[in-house]
């Protein structure tokens, strides 16, 4: 099954995330290494938003990444939510 992350970002992100950028790409490298997370990225046109694709029996694992991220831990997100995701063509 898989599960969408989606954070809600403070309105300054894209100038704050620099910080943590490192941190939060190595959380996610090893998220991908272990074959839960898909694909992420940041919405854009504002960059108000991220979407994170996690492949799992349940949305823990969508829940901890989002729990132990840097970008989350440090105030740039203000809100995230995990929804499960039917894919019904394509996915690996």
């Amino acid at each position: 099954m898989y599960y969408l992350l989606f954070y809600e970002t403070v309105a300054d992100y894209a100038e704050k995330r620099d910080l943590y950028r490192a941190p939060h790409r190595a959380h996610g490298k090893t998220a991908y290494e272990r074959g839960e997370l898909v694909m992420a990225g940041a919405l854009a046109d504002p960059v108000d938003g991220v979407v994170l694709v996690f492949k799992g029996d349940d949305e823990q694992v969508a829940e901890q990444f989002a729990r132990d991220d840097p970008y989350v831990q440090n105030g740039l997100i203000t809100k995230w939510h995990v929804r499960p995701w039917s894919v019904v063509l394509g996915g690996v």
